[in-house]
């Protein structure tokens, strides 16, 4: 499948990656640097800094591993690297990776993907989510809404991508085959590997092509023209 040649009219079920898929996540990333800038001048200390850092390096290896139980593995992880206590890292994560980005998150939304929303539930099109990170309240900070969420954070999945878990379970929840299914995400070899493990067509979002991937710029892109002139 090239991305030009998507066949929306067989697709019942489209899923969506969330963090550099729905949204800028440079741009994300800039406003949140300047907040932890202000707090730690503020505070006089790095560790908020330092534990960030390193927990986001942690869970980036932890996806390599698809490891199961990641969440805990992390945490004791994350405690062991930075010797701060795991409460103090769950408060730490809780504020500054689930929380404070999403009074932001409006500003980053990528032009039209709210139109492409709209459009699959005109066309009478599932929506679904499947995130690394908890999705719920960033899909309601973007204004954006989903038939089904599922996250590698739920209890029934517990492994960061690209093991397919999650998206298996979403289709499971669905009612949905592969062979109508699609995945949209940015990062081909998370999102795109778990699309190809369990079977199903994807999209990645990229500003330049990739090989061997079906790849989109923007959500204007012709790709999306047969939803949106429906």
């Amino acid at each position: 499948m090239t991305a030009d040649r998507v066949d929306w009219a067989r697709i019942g079920l489209a899923v969506f990656d969330v963090d550099g898929t729905l949204y800028d996540q440079r741009a994300l990333r800039y406003r949140m640097l300047l907040d932890l800038a202000r707090h730690t001048i503020a505070s006089r200390s790095l560790q908020t800094a330092r534990v960030l850092q390193r927990f986001r390096r942690l869970r980036e290896a932890l996806g390599e591993e698809e490891l199961d139980g990641f969440q805990a593995a992390l945490v004791e992880r994350t405690t062991q690297a930075t010797g701060v206590e795991s409460r103090k890292v769950l408060d730490l994560v809780d504020e500054w990776i689930d929380r404070r980005p999403l009074v932001h998150l409006r500003r980053c939304r990528y032009p039209g993907v709210e139109k492409v929303f709209a459009a699959l539930r005109r066309r009478g099109k599932t929506i679904g989510i499947f995130s690394d990170y908890p999705a719920a309240a960033k899909l309601e900070a973007l204004g954006l809404s989903a038939d089904l969420i599922v996250s590698a954070t739920d209890a029934t999945v517990d492994v960061l991508k690209p093991n397919p878990r999650g998206l298996t379970r979403l289709m499971q929840a669905a009612g949905a085959a592969a062979d109508d299914t699609i995945m949209i995400g940015d990062r081909d070899e998370r999102d795109g590997e778990a699309a190809r493990r369990a079977g199903v067509a994807c999209l990645i979002r990229s500003n330049r092509p990739r090989s061997g991937s079906a790849c989109f710029a923007t959500y204007r892109d012709d790709c999306f023209l047969p939803l949106l002139e429906a």
